[in-house]
């Protein structure tokens, strides 16, 4: 079995184990580009799920931009690049978006993941622009994904350790509970919603911090309301 394949397994194993499912799939387009920009969950596969929801419904491939610290471990490596995980940058994801192909970011990255759980449902992106810049800078449309539920796969324990390990070395070491109190998923029902594409404003540029602002605030802002809003659903 190839590395593809031990991909594909996990994935639809992990779809079953979480009942997932995904709200709002008309919302993306049969063609041409789009950001979709979800929650960022300590156990980061969600995302994967989204893509895997999006090619089985729609035939369409979804590339996602991952964390530099998934591609410096090899397996982690070989298993994120098969399942269309690209290294996260700028230059990645608007050459990816001017081919006309579906990108996904979590803009809060790492230190979003490592949230503890008493901030779950919370987004931590305020200072995370960049995925703003891009839409406005290639003209995509950006589609909010919103997972709460994503946040109840571990307890993720408040400690300084996690903190310091993050802010030393940008290098995760979280402390979490999952199943039975052992490293296992929890089997947290899954649902990803996903917002009516919001395209960037025509008199903005990403030059422009004013634009900028206002653009990522009503992003920022709306992802944040599809949370709140479905966290108990």
């Amino acid at each position: 079995m190839n590395i593809i394949n031990i991909a594909d397994t996990i994935m639809n194993r992990a779809a079953r184990y979480h009942e997932h499912r995904v709200e709002g799939l008309e919302h993306i387009p049969a063609s041409g580009p789009a950001l979709i920009v979800v929650n960022h969950s300590l156990a980061t596969y969600d995302s994967g799920l989204l893509a895997a929801a999006i090619k089985a419904r729609l035939g369409r491939d979804v590339w996602l931009l991952g964390d530099r610290y998934i591609f410096k471990v090899p397996v982690l490596r070989d298993m994120a690049t098969a399942y269309g995980f690209v290294e996260g940058s700028q230059h990645n994801a608007e050459s990816l978006l001017r081919d006309g192909e579906l990108v996904l970011v979590a803009p809060g990255g790492m230190r979003e993941a490592l949230r503890p759980s008493s901030q779950k449902y919370q987004l931590d992106i305020s200072d995370r622009k960049g995925f703003a810049k891009l839409a406005l800078r290639t003209g995509a449309p950006v589609i909010l994904s919103a997972c709460p539920a994503a946040d109840d796969i571990y307890h993720v324990v408040s400690n300084p350790v996690t903190d310091w390990v993050y802010n030393r070395y940008r290098l995760a070491a979280p402390v979490i509970l999952g199943k039975f109190g052992t490293p296992i998923p929890r089997p947290a029902k899954l649902v990803h919603y996903l917002n009516a594409p919001m395209s960037p404003p025509d008199n903005g540029t990403d030059e422009d911090p004013e634009a900028v602002d206002a653009f990522h605030a009503a992003l920022e802002s709306r992802l944040q309301e599809m949370l709140t809003e479905h966290a108990n659903t």
